[in-house]
């Protein structure tokens, strides 16, 4: 396994923090490689050294998200959902930076939609929606319902500093979950 030296994470690090630090202060597209190199106290050639550029570094930013989210997803599989969701909102706490610059800004709208195709998908492939299919509910109608509601309250919760702590929102929208798709 190829060991990165320390040096190098922790530029990479720099380089992230700054990133999302300049998306709370500015739009994503005013925002340069001399900027990021600026906040992060490295030069511009230690960006291109990790990155091609800045959409590269976002969208490397954004799939890890979207990875840990999948690891939450795959560990709590066998919890019910309120338990899951609980976690969920959690993890959004742990990295507040990073979802507070992707939802509460108009930062990055890419994400919004990257993070919404894997609440859909979530939904598709972790939920036995027969009750819905009997009451005359269309899967791909509810799903397409859900997803942009989930990512919704999401942003919500964001844009207005979290007014609820991670578990009173992950139990509350698991009960919606549940009582929606179930």
């Amino acid at each position: 396994m190829l060991k990165m030296d320390r040096r190098s994470l922790k530029s990479q690090e720099a380089i992230k923090n700054a990133i999302i630090e300049l998306m709370s202060e500015k739009n994503f597209d005013d925002i340069t490689i001399q900027d990021i190199a600026d906040k992060a106290n490295v030069n511009r050639r230690t960006i291109y050294l990790h990155y091609i550029d800045k959409f590269d570094l976002l969208d490397k930013l954004i799939e890890n998200h979207i990875n840990e989210l999948k690891i939450i997803c795959e560990v709590e599989a066998e919890t019910d959902t309120v338990d899951g969701n609980v976690t969920w909102f959690k993890y959004f706490e742990r990295n507040y930076p990073f979802f507070s610059a992707m939802l509460a800004s108009k930062g990055a709208p890419f994400f919004r939609n990257r993070f919404l195709e894997f609440v859909t998908e979530d939904i598709k492939n972790g939920w036995d929606m027969l009750e819905n299919k009997n009451r005359g509910i269309t899967e791909d109608i509810l799903v397409q319902f859900i997803s942009p509601a989930y990512v919704g309250i999401v942003e919500w919760w964001f844009i207005n500093g979290m007014p609820y702590p991670p578990d009173v929102m992950g139990k509350q929208v698991g009960m919606l979950l549940e009582s929606n798709l179930s």
